[in-house]
């Protein structure tokens, strides 16, 4: 058997080596392609002559040091270039709005600033709990399809 392992190493090696890859190409997470590098690694020392007991402990030492020193930057700068535009109901939060019918803490309707209409409930710790048609709120939270209004926004509110 350990002839075996000492002259078929590297097609191991070569397989370890696509699978680790193949998996990457499906997790996205820089590990598989840190423990194909460290494969390599042992991929090398099997042609330097090591014996195959050391290849492993040689291919797991590299490995654990790309995830560790190199696979943290390169994760930060992927992300880096993000689009920090906010989407859904994190674009809503905050956005001002007017008063279409009353607001209560049942029923209401809203037109937001950027022209949805929204059915409205008043926000459960907002200072009034009816507004009126016509004057300014702003969206606390989303409950489902309700948006969740105050008169004024959370910031220029005194504690």
């Amino acid at each position: 058997m350990a002839d075996f392992l000492a002259s078929y190493a590297w097609v191991i090696w070569l397989a370890l080596i696509l699978v680790f890859l193949v998996v990457e190409t499906l997790t996205l997470d820089l590990i598989f392609l840190m423990l194909a590098v460290g494969s390599v690694g042992g991929l090398l020392a099997h042609f330097a002559g090591a014996p195959f007991l050391l290849q492993i402990p040689i291919a797991g030492v590299i490995a654990l040091l790309l995830i560790f020193t190199l696979r943290p930057p390169l994760l930060r700068r992927l992300r880096r270039g993000g689009d920090p535009t906010k989407s859904n109901v994190e674009a809503l939060l905050g956005i001002e709005g007017r008063v279409l019918a009353p607001v209560t803490t049942t029923t209401g309707t809203v037109r937001l600033s950027n022209g949805d209409t929204w059915t409205a409930r008043v926000f459960p710790t907002a200072p009034a709990q009816q507004l009126l048609p016509g004057e300014t709120v702003f969206v606390k939270a989303i409950d489902g399809a309700t948006a969740l209004v105050e008169p004024d926004p959370p910031e220029r509110r005194e504690p």
